[in-house]
C-alpha cells in the first residue's frame, strides 16, 4: 500500500489538521510531535508511506524519501541506488530524520542521490498494528508483544526488503542498521543466509551482537534476573515498555508500586525493574521520540548479557530441545554472513563494547571494523551528533558510491 504526500504547504497543513483517526486513537496517551509524512515535509522533502504485512500478521509502515530536498514527485524504478535504514530498540524511522536536514542520515543520503527507505519494526509507532490482534486490548496485548529481535530479523526485515526490491525493481540494496537494526541484520543473514546476496553492502552503527563484555554495570546486574523479571512482567499483563497504552506498560505498572527501594529492599523484583527502567530511561534521554518496545525484546538482550552470548531465545531446557534440538539455544552462526559489512563503533558506547565488535568481525568473512574518531562518541551520537556527518556519514556515502558504480 502506498501513500504519497506532496511538498505543498497548504496540503501539509491540511494533512496535519485531518490526521488519520486510527493513528490519533493509537497515540491518544502519547502522540508523536508529527506524523511521518508531515514531519518529513516540514523538513523540505517529498515522501511516501508504504505498508507491508508480515507472514504472522503485523502491519508495518515504511517511509520513503526518493528525492533531494525541495524536489517533488515519484521516481522511475531502477533510476537510483536504494538504501534501507533500520532503527534501534525503542526507536523508529524518526531516528534517521530527528537531527534535521543538515545532520540527519536519511536526508543527507537523499541529497546524495539515493532512494532512501526507512523501516519501522513491529510494535513501534506506525507499525503498531496487526490483522487480528489489538495491542491495546487486554486479551490481545501479551500475544501481540510476544516477539523478540529475532522476529524483527526473520519476519519484518524480509517483508520490507522484498517489498522495496520489488517496488524499485532492483536485485540488491544498501543497508544501514543502528543498534537493534544491526542486530537484526546479523540475525537475518545468519539464519536466512540466502538474504546475503540481496545486499550491496551494509553499515552497522553500534550493531549489537556479542555481549561478552557488556559495559553497563546496572543493566548487567539486572540481566542476572532476566527470566524472573520477564515472568513477573507477563504476570502483571505488562508486555510493553513505554508504549502509548498505560494499562499494559511495565514502566507504568512499577511506577505505581509504592515500594520504596531502600538498601534492604533493593533485591526485590520490583526494585530491580525500577533500577533498570531508570537506567534505560537515562540512556534513551537524547531521543526525540521513544517509540515503545516489547518486554520480550529486552529479555532476549538480557539473556545474552547474562549468558555472555549471542544466541536464540532461551525458553527452558525441555522446550529448547523441542524447538532447537538441544537443551540450550544455539548461537547465531556469524560465519554465514557473507555480505560486505562495515561495523562502526564508538568508545563511549554504554551498550556495546569494542572487544565484542572486534570479536564479531573475526568471524564474519567480509567484515570491516571502523572506530569513530572521537573518544566520547556514544550509542546515540551515530544518529544525533552534530559532528556525525564528518565522523561517519561522509565515509558511508563514499563507500556506497564506490560500491554502487
Amino acid at each position: 500500500m502506498l501513500r504519497i504526500v506532496p511538498l505543498v504547504t497548504i496540503l501539509v497543513c491540511a494533512h496535519a489538521l485531518t490526521a488519520d483517526t486510527q493513528r490519533t486513537e493509537t497515540y491518544k496517551n502519547g502522540p508523536p510531535r508529527f506524523n511521518s509524512e508531515v514531519r518529513i515535509a516540514v523538513d523540505g522533502y517529498y515522501s511516501e508511506s508504504h505498508r507491508v504485512i508480515t507472514r504472522d500478521g503485523y502491519i508495518l509502515e515504511m517511509n520513503r524519501i526518493p528525492n533531494p530536498r525541495f524536489q517533488v514527485g515519484p521516481i522511475r524504478p531502477r533510476s537510483k541506488p536504494v538504501v534501507f535504514l533500520m532503527h534501534g530498540l525503542q526507536n523508529a524511522f524518526t531516528a534517521f530524520i530527528a537531527a534535521g536536514h543538515r545532520i540527519a542520515l536519511a536526508y543527507i543520503l537523499a541529497d546524495a542521490g539515493y532512494d532512501v527507505w526507512m523501516g519501522n519494526a513491529r510494535g513501534v509507532m506506525n507499525s503498531r498494528r496487526h490483522l487480528w490482534l489489538n495491542p491495546d486490548a487486554e486479551e490481545d496485548s501479551v500475544k501481540f508483544f510476544d516477539y523478540t529481535y529475532e522476529d524483527v530479523a526473520t519476519k519484518d526485515l524480509p517483508a520490507m526488503i522484498d517489498y522495496v526490491l520489488r517496488i524499485t525493481q532492483q536485485e540488491q540494496l544498501n543497508y544501514i542498521g543502528h543498534s537493534q537494526g544491526g542486530t537484526a541484520f546479523l540475525v537475518l543473514n545468519s539464519l536466512m543466509p540466502a538474504y546475503n546476496r540481496k545486499f550491496v553492502s551494509a553499515h552497522l552503527l553500534a550493531g549489537v551482537g556479542h555481549q561478552n563484555y557488556f559495559p553497563n554495570r546496572v543493566l548487567s546486574a539486572t540481566a542476572n534476573s532476566t527470566d524472573l523479571i520477564f515472568a513477573f512482567a507477563i504476570h502483571l499483563g505488562a508486555a510493553e515498555l513505554w508504549g502509548p497504552n498505560n494499562s499494559n506498560d511495565l514502566a507504568v505498572q512499577v511506577s505505581s508500586d509504592r515500594e520504596i527501594c531502600s538498601e534492604l529492599e533493593k533485591l526485590s523484583i520490583s526494585c530491580k525493574i525500577k533500577s533498570a527502567i531508570s537506567t534505560i530511561r537515562g540512556i534513551l534521554a537524547p531521543l526525540e521520540v521513544v517509540a515503545g518496545a516489547s518486554i520480550k525484546q529486552y529479555a532476549h538482550y538480557g539473556q545474552n548479557i547474562r549468558d555472555k552470548s549471542f544466541r536464540r531465545w532461551n525458553y527452558n531446557p525441555l522446550k529448547n530441545l523441542l524447538v532447537y534440538g538441544s537443551v540450550t539455544p544455539p548461537e547465531y552462526d556469524l560465519s554465514l554472513i557473507t555480505a560486505d559489512v562495515t561495523m562502526h563503533y564508538g568508545l563511549d558506547d554504554d551498550l556495546l563494547h569494542e572487544q565484542d565488535v572486534l570479536n564479531m568481525a573475526k568471524i564474519i568473512p567480509n567484515a570491516k571494523v571502523r572506530k569513530v574518531a572521537r573518544d566520547t562518541f556514544n550509542h546515540f551520537d551515530f544518529i544525533l551528533a552534530a559532528d556525525s556527518r564528518e565522523l561517519l556519514t561522509d565515509y558511508i556515502i563514499k563507500r556506497f558510491n564506490e560500491k554502487n558504480k
